[in-house]
């Protein structure tokens, strides 16, 4: 192949580099995706109900004691939902499972342009898990923190590695 054809081939979007922790990076945007999708639809399925109570069955049905610090905000937040918060947060989980999905289809194509914003959305939520992490220490808080350092370093690596051809 060409040298000319080589490169036509690299910025029509076609594969670049076959890399397979891109596919897995990819994979797992389009997971969250379809997670933040199922919960929007939660959401849309408490319009026109009683939140409060649905929020009060979740918590005894799960025994837990509602006086504790996270169940109480669980709580005070259901007792705040109206209808219009409701639709807002569904219509905010739809937007962003959209966003998602997209990187996870730039990924899966291995473009450039999903690949920077793997890098910069994945590293925006770094400073927020780090403080999360000096306010309360959790197995779960270190596990995303260090999912994401994976996926922000791989990404930076498949650029690096993409800015020496």
């Amino acid at each position: 192949m060409s040298r000319k054809a080589k490169s036509r081939k690299v910025f029509s979007g076609g594969k670049r580099h076959g890399d397979r922790g891109i596919r897995l990076v990819a994979l797992l945007e389009a997971a969250k995706g379809a997670v933040v999708i199922l919960a929007g639809f939660g959401l849309m399925a408490l319009v026109h109900r009683d939140v409060q109570a649905v929020a009060e069955n979740i918590v005894r049905h799960l025994h837990i004691n509602p006086a504790r610090h996270l169940p109480h905000i669980f709580l005070d937040a259901a007792a705040a939902a109206t209808d219009a918060r409701l639709w807002a947060m569904a219509l905010a989980a739809l937007l962003y499972a959209i966003i998602r999905f997209a990187e996870a289809y730039g990924l899966w194509r291995e473009q450039a342009w999903a690949e920077w914003f793997g890098i910069i959305s994945g590293s925006l939520y770094l400073p927020v898990e780090v403080y999360e992490l000096t306010v309360h220490v959790s197995v779960i808080k270190v596990c995303i923190l260090l999912v994401n350092l994976i996926v922000v370093g791989w990404l930076i690596m498949v650029r690096w590695k993409m800015k020496g051809r």
